[in-house]
């Protein structure tokens, strides 16, 4: 590797949490990464440093625009002292995608890689032990140049923070209920939403509120267009089980090219299932649900893995999955995957990338 960054260490290291209290994104290891890009210069002065707050100009451009896009990643621990992370070169690619939509500038996929690789080491200590938890790594870039016109900036940062975490939703694997939103949208075609950008998030918050104070854990977006297709669950991606089918949305580019999305693929069709990547109407699912054909529905996504869904409510129908229980497919998703994160389960496809 031909990056190497320089490092200052703490000079007061923080208190482990507890790792039966991490939640998900409350805690934050001692150190992050921080680099900066100038117009002419390009991406310099890569650095791992105590972790530390932000000076920014209040006109900064971020602050205004959105203009910013991040990733989301996990580490696991070995036996042997090396830690590993799940498929970082995919990760990597699809930061390129989301930096080329909103104008940043790109960061070569080797220098990013490598700036992964050492804060990780950097902070190994903080990777949790306990199966089910992980290191939760968090690479994402804004807009600093202090300008009010609207435009690319000039200026950026880049930045890694990490942050030792259990299971995204606190019902683990515990089927969750899930709320059908048919007011708002989340995205449409020659959107963002293929891209992983804040802007993407902060439009689904009204709806999240809404389903979290009715009691739900997330919300089920429907298309843009026509509020008719299904697309995505909140922060995953979502599958359906209808007679012997596997259905979820296509990458057209209003759905975000899960990572987990393309291995929980990949899997079950190593596995004989048949999965389609094909629009599926909402009308349609609630007819095969009232004719009982509606076996099983999860979803995937790197901060929950997967997360099997007991209830749906789409207006004023309320479908019960599965009884309500974690199904077979769910259950054996989950335990490949995360057997493959932990080295219980041999990773045969190359996923599994150690720290170096």
């Amino acid at each position: 590797m031909k990056y190497e960054f320089p490092v200052t260490r703490t000079t007061a290291p923080k208190a482990r949490p507890n790792e039966d209290e991490l939640g998900f994104g409350k805690y934050f290891t001692d150190h992050m990464f921080i680099m900066e890009y100038n117009e002419g210069k390009g991406w310099h002065d890569g650095r791992i440093v105590p972790y530390q707050n932000f000076k920014l100009e209040p006109a900064a451009r971020v602050f205004h625009y959105g203009q910013e896009m991040f990733e989301g990643i996990k580490a696991y621990p070995r036996a042997n002292g090396v830690p590993v992370i799940f498929r970082t070169d995919k990760y990597v690619e699809r930061a390129h995608i989301s930096n080329d939509r909103m104008c940043i500038p790109d960061i070569g996929t080797e220098l990013m890689t490598a700036a992964i690789n050492q804060l990780v080491e950097v902070d190994k200590d903080w990777i949790p032990e306990k199966e089910g938890n992980a290191l939760y790594i968090r690479p994402f870039i804004i807009a600093t140049e202090p300008k009010l016109s609207v435009g690319p900036a000039n200026s950026y940062t880049f930045a890694i923070i990490l942050s030792p975490v259990a299971s995204y939703y606190e019902e683990g694997l515990k089927p969750t209920k899930i709320y059908v939103e048919h007011q708002y949208i989340r995205s449409v075609l020659g959107g963002p939403g293929y891209a992983k950008v804040g802007g993407n998030y902060a439009s689904t918050l009204i709806s999240v509120k809404k389903a979290t104070d009715a009691g739900f854990s997330q919300v089920l977006w429907l298309d843009g267009a026509e509020k008719k297709y299904i697309e995505e669950i909140g922060t995953s991606n979502a599958f359906f089980m209808i007679d012997d089918v596997i259905y979820t949305a296509p990458l057209e580019g209003t759905v975000l090219p899960g990572v987990t999305r393309d291995s929980a693929i990949t899997l079950l069709k190593e596995w004989g299932y048949s999965v389609k990547e094909e629009m599926v109407a909402i009308d349609d699912f609630w007819k095969a649900y009232q004719e009982g054909r509606v076996k099983e529905v999860f979803a995937t996504g790197t901060a929950a893995v997967v997360s099997p869904v007991g209830q749906l409510q789409w207006l004023d129908h309320e479908m019960i999955i599965n009884n309500g229980e974690t199904g077979p497919v769910s259950q054996k998703l989950y335990d490949e995957l995360t057997g493959i994160h932990t080295g219980r389960v041999e990773d045969t496809h190359g996923w599994i990338q150690p720290v170096k």
